[in-house]
């Protein structure tokens, strides 16, 4: 599971392809999530890209 911002999201979908060889699942971030940051940038996430 990866945290993205707008800026970030496509390294994230190619990440989980990559690792996981699937397609990925990107998910909106809303409510009590939306303090997470992204995880290849300090700003805030929208989208958490998995693989399930």
């Amino acid at each position: 599971m990866i945290y993205c911002c707008e800026e970030h999201v496509e390294i994230g979908l190619d990440a989980i392809v990559d690792e996981y060889q699937t397609f990925p699942v990107m998910t909106k971030i809303t409510g009590d999530n939306l303090s997470t940051s992204c995880e290849y940038c300090q700003n805030r996430a929208v989208y958490m890209v998995a693989n399930k």
